[in-house]
């Protein structure tokens, strides 16, 4: 188990399903916790997938990026996915490799030193690929450039997290591409996922043939994107084992996928306080030493209901109370 980059030892207390008990009273708060079982069980389990479908699996640091735990994560998989330049440098000096880097635009101030970080750059427009193609071409090593494209079609019921709604600021059509890909990339990438099973991913990809094929074979790489709950409860991962390696015999192409969540999925809690009880007409409200905002934004976003260990619905006689954070 780890908080915020500093090992902590485990509470000497008894099994619970094959897991140490946690004593959260000895943690400091507020606190991230990532108990170190669980969280080589999902590494575990995203690399056997690797292994078993010849896919390149990356840690997408806008899902986990608590670089406190990267010597363990280290040990599973080489790489990730930056989505600027400091991100680039983090995969680059705590994991130790090269990032693939995706920008929806890119600043000519940190573009050189994005290159120093990266191994993969995908471009979210023509025009930032025309702009930057030529530094790209004279760099002093070599850099694998990529498009994101739009599929104008998702899997996300989710309307916040939908990247090809229409008018979606992220990503190439198809129609965009008539005329054939510019000279020098390597790469699509996409990313039309959110927390998905393999079963939206094959939907997906049925689309990203049918609408992107004809450029396959100038590629030598597609990147799926992040969204992929590989670590959920009923996530089916011989299934996409299976078309994963279809699609790579099908189309000879390397493949990535950079997953965030199921990295750290159910491998750790928030540790908070409760500093003050208010009550206005009736409401009583927990005011929490954590932020929502800062903390747990997706709760806020979605929104999420956060999971409380020893807490339940509202129930008759029993004491209620709303959550709230320390700030305005």
């Amino acid at each position: 188990m780890n908080y915020n980059g500093t090992a902590v030892q485990r509470y000497n207390g008894t099994k619970a399903k094959g897991t140490i008990v946690i004593d959260y009273s000895q943690i400091p708060s507020p606190c991230y916790v990532i108990d170190e079982e669980r969280f080589r069980n999902n590494l575990s389990l995203i690399k056997r997938v690797s292994d078993e479908s010849g896919a390149k699996i990356i840690l997408a640091f806008k899902g986990f990026s608590m670089w406190g735990v990267f010597g363990i994560l280290k040990e599973y998989i080489s790489g990730a996915a930056a989505s600027s330049l400091h991100e680039a440098r983090l995969c680059f000096e705590e994991i130790g490799s090269p990032a693939h880097t995706y920008s929806p635009v890119y600043k000519d101030i940190e573009f050189e030193e994005i290159l120093e970080y990266s191994s993969h750059i995908s471009f979210n427009s023509l025009e930032q690929y025309k702009k930057y193609s030529n530094i790209l071409q004279k760099y002093s090593k070599k850099i694998s450039p990529g498009l994101r494209i739009n599929l104008e079609f998702s899997e996300i019921s989710h309307g916040i997290y939908d990247p090809c709604s229409p008018g979606s600021r992220l990503g190439i059509t198809s129609d965009d591409l008539k005329a054939g890909l510019p000279e020098g990339i390597e790469g699509l990438h996409f990313h039309v996922l959110f927390e998905s099973d393999s079963y939206a991913l094959g939907k997906v990809l049925n689309v990203v043939e049918h609408k992107f094929g004809i450029h396959f074979h100038a590629l030598k790489w597609i990147n799926m994107g992040g969204g992929h709950l590989i670590t959920g409860r009923n996530y089916d991962t011989a299934h996409l084992i299976k078309i994963l390696k279809d699609f790579r015999k099908r189309t000879g192409l390397h493949v990535i996928l950079e997953p965030g969540s199921a990295f750290a999925w159910e491998t750790g809690e928030l540790v908070a306080t409760v500093e003050d009880i208010v009550e206005n007409q009736g409401i009583k409200t927990a005011i929490l030493d954590v932020s929502f905002t800062a903390h747990m934004p997706d709760c806020l976003e979605m929104p999420y209901k956060p999971k409380i260990i020893g807490a339940t619905d509202p129930l008759p006689g029993k004491p209620t109370y709303r959550l709230g954070g320390s700030s305005c």
